[in-house]
């Protein structure tokens, strides 16, 4: 059975931009997983630990009969291949690619907790995921209406279009 993940991308080292769009293609790349949206990429201030880089952020949607641990392990195996170093928590580094949400699914482990656990207090993750499922409803409100609710907003920049970027993956 398929299902639809919402995913959110961020990166503060390095080639921000380059490594969000490599991610979003070794997604797409893999056997198992189809990319069916993504958003703009947009320039974010750091969020939980302040002293770094201003990250690139994004949200995408992908679809896979994966199990969500299965996902899970993709998207650190991405993290791995294009640098990432886990040394502090909400601390920089060269991507992260984090699950959200997958609508009528929740978890509670160790590994994994879905729907994520901070993702409506995050505007760099609402922002984002407003483009691609803005409609979506979740803990009794859409995304848009989460959004909206968030006072920082107007530190998000939109610094490359959706039609870009899918334009650039083929979507």
């Amino acid at each position: 059975m398929s299902y639809t993940c919402y995913l959110s991308l961020g990166a503060n080292l390095g080639q921000r931009e380059v490594s969000i769009i490599e991610a979003m293609r070794l997604l797409q790349a893999s056997e198992k997983i189809q990319l069916t949206a993504v958003s703009s990429l947009y320039e974010t201030p750091p969020w939980g630990k302040l002293d770094q880089p201003a990250f690139i952020n994004a949200a995408a949607a992908v679809k896979t009969e994966l199990a969500p641990l299965e996902l899970l392990q993709i998207c650190q195996s991405i993290e791995k291949q294009l640098g990432r170093q886990r040394h502090e928590h909400w601390g920089a580094r060269t991507i992260d690619v984090d699950m959200l949400y997958i609508p009528g699914v929740t978890m509670d482990e160790e590994a994994l907790k879905l729907p994520h656990p901070y993702m409506l207090q995050r505007s760099f993750v609402l922002v984002p995921l407003a483009e691609v499922a803005g409609d979506m409803v979740i803990a009794g409100k859409n995304v848009k209406e989460h959004m909206l609710a968030l006072g920082d907003r107007e530190t998000i920049l939109n610094v490359r279009p959706a039609q870009s970027v899918a334009e650039e993956l083929k979507l």
